[in-house]
């Protein structure tokens, strides 16, 4: 009889309080309401956990006429630490490296076609003013192969850690809404364009692997 050996639990989920130090660092500041709907938390559970990531002086919480949640320096250091650890503890660092390096491959690429979005023509500073459908739907088909590459990726990190579900179907609403000719959803901030959802893989990738982003073309 050949013995089996038990394979690594698949999509491991994360502990609350990392997602809640991730969401942080992914946002800057947020009100706790968007944490707990972007983690799928209770609101109520949200609120006692950040306050006594706060009373630990992780996180910090501003008061006035914009108020909510941020990272303190000490908070992204630990939330950092806890996401190598992560790896570590689940055995998923060789797969979550392999996925950031294929994504590093498509990054380039995807930064380009977000510059010929915006800009028609670099060297003559020519703004794309998007009075131009076939210029626009050309850039839009790029954007389109790009998202067929990176999907793959996405379901594999998936496949690895519960954390990183949302981002294939988030990259999948940006797409159809610039598709449907929602311009602002491919490269807007503040609301979860292409762009939006692109830099938070990025970052949480980066964030995971320990990696800083002035040096990652060292790594």
């Amino acid at each position: 009889m050949i013995a089996l050996v038990p394979s690594r639990p698949m999509s491991l989920p994360s502990d609350p309080d990392l997602l809640l130090l991730l969401g942080m660092r992914l946002k800057n500041f947020v009100e706790a309401d968007v944490l707990a709907a972007m983690w799928g938390f209770a609101p109520a559970d949200t609120e006692a956990r950040l306050a006594a990531l706060a009373e630990r002086g992780l996180a910090t919480h501003r008061d006035g006429r914009v108020s909510g949640w941020a990272l303190t320096a000490e908070g992204r250091t630990e939330g950092e630490r806890r996401l190598g650890d992560e790896l570590d503890h689940t055995g998923t660092r060789g797969e979550i490296d392999a996925a950031y390096r294929r994504f590093l491959g498509l990054n380039r690429e995807f930064l380009s076609v977000c510059t010929r979005w915006q800009v028609k023509d670099p060297e003559a500073n020519v703004l794309n003013e998007h009075d131009d459908a076939a210029y626009d739907a050309a850039v839009v088909d790029e954007l389109a192969g790009i998202d067929r590459r990176v999907q793959p990726i996405c379901a594999d990190l998936a496949s690895y850690l519960a954390r990183f579900a949302a981002i294939g179907p988030r990259f999948t609403a940006a797409l159809a809404k610039v598709q449907a000719g929602e311009n602002e959803w491919f490269a807007k901030p503040l609301i979860d364009s292409y762009h939006t959802v692109w830099f938070d893989l990025h970052e949480t990738l980066l964030a995971s692997l320990g990696i800083d982003r002035s040096s990652e073309g060292a790594h």
